[in-house]
């Protein structure tokens, strides 16, 4: 009887963080060897020799020291990395995050429900945002399940960032700042910030300890929005957090300097659960385009989202939804899984909320008024025209193809995300006329405080295929020849990286030992094939696969010359953004989705006529 008593007891959501294995340092000699492989694609003879020989002196010399100093790190850490890789992938970095840091794209409701009615987008924001509020709920009451790989926990820490979280920027480097508790823990912050027409407002979530119903939010929301209508705009103070970021803090320091009340607001903003943005623009009017909600949602009006917030919940007047968020404290996984949940919650619903339309006698939102100056209006102004240049520098193409999709990969008896990423891998190819240094995201959340490695999806087995398949004089049989041993590499890789086997986050921690010494910068990390082939943040793709559900994203391009690569599979589809830089001659997004399209086709075609 107890034992069936235990298993009736739901598992809690970070019941597992205490069991969870600690991140592993991979072993020198297979860290090297594999990162040879991973340059072979980019190099001629000579430039691979002479890269063997710098490899053979580091891994001899002052790369077995590193390396012994890394698994010192590593005895007094659960996870080497965690610090290290917040730090020198976010927090120092400098360049705006808006744009080029965040995530965003298309919320719920995307593929029902459809046409939006004139006039919903208050309704929709109501049962979305409750439902958003029933998340938060799930995780302050620990009754979210946790995620698992089979029967192996993952680790769930990151899901404390999604709410009550913001992105401070310093002078030098920036700080995250999380006030979210479990219930256990003791308060939680329940207030919602919302933004419109350049004002902030905030109104408490909870009545009476209650999570407020969707006729209550519609009225808070309502309220704010027929205030901005009959009066003049604000200042768009929010649109500092998308300046580049020490000119960010300084901007800041100068707020707080000029009126205490300021950093009280700041700090509203900071805990606040997440962030509505009533959002005037029409992103589109029609189901199918993708596109332009997506572009709307990464590169829309500044005024209106904080960019340093883990989430902004952005409603469009047409009904349709958006999210921007800052990706220091998460990866997209996080988004995706609320997202998802929102989604499936308001297929069950059709949207509708069906209980009761009774609004209790609740405050009214508050406005947070800033006191500003000619200085802060200056850098305000500054900061809308960076931001302008730069996202009209932006192009988005978000398209489904709908030819096939999981159903027909698996058929195959091939992996849907190999059978992705090969396709990508050939599209640029064939555009470029050259091998992609590519950046695919492999999830090491098996680990404590786990987060990504990088997977290097362009393998000297993937370059040969593209060769093989873009080659008039090579038959079906050769081409079927080289496409199963690009297959098998990609699998073998990606298991690695999962497993803490991967390279690059290795190579950056004895990297980074050898900067905190203060090490003149080794031969390994300024040989050029080391960024030609994607090593320090180079790669020309940057591509993740963000899941099987309805849910999709869209990030900048890593480098200037390259393509941002998101995409979602489905049974019946394969949904993909593509971002790249219209100031870079070279690259092209739309051009390149029209390649990956034929790809696709192409190996499909192959995989199976290589099973007649």
């Amino acid at each position: 009887m107890a034992h069936r008593l235990a298993e009736a007891v739901p598992e809690r959501t970070f019941q597992y963080q205490d069991v969870l294995p600690p991140l592993p340092v991979p072993a020198l000699e297979s860290s090297l060897s594999k990162y040879l492989d991973a340059v072979r694609p980019f190099s001629s003879e000579k430039e691979f020799k002479s890269t063997v020989d710098i490899v053979r002196k580091f891994r001899e010399g002052v790369g077995k020291d590193l390396h012994q100093k890394l698994l010192q790190r590593a005895k007094s850490r659960r996870n080497w990395l965690e610090e290290w890789w917040l730090d020198s992938a976010y927090l120092e970095v400098r360049i705006p995050s808006q744009l080029n840091v965040n995530f965003g794209g298309p919320g719920p409701y995307l593929e029902h429900f459809w046409p939006p009615a004139e006039g919903t987008c208050l309704q929709r924001a109501g049962v979305i945002t409750w439902l958003t509020l029933q998340y938060w709920d799930l995780l302050r009451t620990e009754r979210l399940a946790p995620q698992k790989a089979g029967k192996t926990p993952m680790d769930m820490d990151q899901f404390r960032m999604l709410f009550c979280t913001c992105k401070v920027p310093g002078v030098k480097k920036d700080t995250i700042r999380n006030y979210f508790k479990t219930e256990s823990e003791g308060p939680c912050p329940s207030h919602l910030v919302v933004m419109c027409r350049g004002r902030i407002f905030t109104f408490d979530a909870l009545f009476d300890g209650q999570i407020l119903t969707p006729p209550e939010i519609i009225r808070q929301l309502s309220y704010v929005k027929e205030r901005c209508e009959r009066e003049p705009e604000g200042d768009g103070v929010s649109a500092l957090t998308s300046e580049e970021r020490t000119r960010w803090a300084k901007a800041r320091e100068h707020l707080i300097s000029i009126d205490p009340h300021n950093k009280t607001i700041l700090e509203t903003v900071q805990s606040s659960l997440f962030v509505i943005s009533l959002d005037e623009t029409k992103p589109y009017s029609t189901p199918e385009n993708y596109t332009n909600l997506t572009t709307a949602a990464l590169t829309g009006d500044a005024t209106i989202r904080w960019g340093d917030k883990s989430y902004n919940s952005i409603v469009f007047a047409d009904g349709t939804f958006g999210s921007t968020c800052d990706h220091s404290p998460y990866d997209a996984m996080v988004l995706v899984s609320m997202c998802w949940y929102l989604d499936e919650r308001i297929k069950a619903t059709e949207g509708k909320w069906k209980g009761s339309d009774a609004v209790r006698q609740m405050p009214l939102p508050e406005e947070l008024l800033f006191t500003v100056d000619e200085k802060i209006l200056s850098d305000i102004n500054q900061a809308k025209q960076q931001y302008l240049e730069s996202t009209q520098d932006l192009q988005v193409v978000c398209y489904a193809f709908t030819a096939f999709g999981k159903r027909a990969i698996k058929e195959k008896k091939l992996h849907p995300d190999t059978f992705v990423q090969l396709a990508m891998q050939l599209a640029y190819y064939k555009q470029h006329k050259r091998p992609g240094s590519c950046y695919e995201t492999a999830t090491t959340r098996r680990f404590y405080h786990g987060r990504t490695e990088t997977m290097r999806p362009c393998t000297q087995e993937a370059v040969d295929w593209c060769k093989a398949m873009t080659d008039p004089t090579r038959d079906a049989n050769a081409r079927r020849k080289a496409m199963l041993p690009a297959f098998g590499k990609h699998n073998k890789l990606m298991s690695e990286a999962q497993e803490g086997n991967g390279f690059d986050r290795h190579l950056l921690g004895l990297y980074l030992i050898a900067k905190e010494e203060g090490r003149p910068t080794l031969e390994l990390f300024t040989d050029p094939l080391y960024s030609r082939s994607g090593g320090g943040g180079n790669f020309v793709l940057s591509s993740s696969l963000v899941g099987y559900t309805t849910i999709l994203g869209a990030v900048a391009p890593m480098v200037h010359q390259g393509y941002g690569f998101f995409y979602r599979i489905r049974d019946d589809r394969i949904v993909i953004s593509i971002t790249s830089w219209k100031s870079c001659r070279e690259t092209d997004a739309a051009s390149l989705f029209n390649n990956f399209s034929s790809s696709l086709h192409e190996l499909l075609h192959l995989a199976t006529t290589s099973q007649l």
